[in-house]
């Protein structure tokens, strides 16, 4: 995990061994409120909660083995080893997928009977550079138009 191999200071905040340890914040203290992770100590002068270079090597430790401070196993979620870009193309994925069953159902709703293939099908068509930006009323339409006209005319 290089991500957790990172240099261990005097002194980090909860927020900077959260990011230590590859978690969000609320993560991180949903874990230490489990007693998974130590709790932080005080800063002498400041009273702000922080970790020193014995509990930074604790939780870092914790998160490489997976075996909390409490002796139970813990399952950490892997992040992504290339940056957003799966998530993105997954989500363009999703919002594709979502964009043709809304326009099933509307097409369905006008009392076009067709199936998800042909929607697909159509959108290719009148659309070859995808549906983003596009006004929704107008693609229930053109779509309703190009099916329609695939048919003879009829329903």
């Amino acid at each position: 995990m290089s991500g957790l191999q990172a240099s261990v200071k005097s002194a980090v905040t909860v927020s900077e061994m959260a990011e230590m340890c590859s978690l969000s914040r609320s993560r991180f203290y949903s874990l230490m409120d489990q007693g998974v992770f130590p709790k932080p100590v005080l800063h002498p002068s400041s009273k702000r909660p922080m970790y020193d270079q014995e509990l930074q090597r604790k939780c870092l430790e914790i998160r490489q083995t997976g075996i909390g401070m409490n002796g139970v196993p813990v399952l950490f979620n892997r992040k992504p080893t290339k940056g957003r870009s799966r998530k993105v193309q997954t989500k363009a994925t999703q919002d594709t997928k979502t964009d043709h069953s809304d326009l099933l159902d509307a097409l369905k709703g006008l009392g076009l009977a067709t199936n998800a293939q042909a929607v697909a099908e159509a959108v290719a068509v009148l659309y070859p550079s995808g549906l983003a930006g596009q006004d929704q009323g107008d693609v229930v339409r053109r779509v309703f138009l190009h099916l329609q006209g695939t048919k003879g005319g009829g329903r």
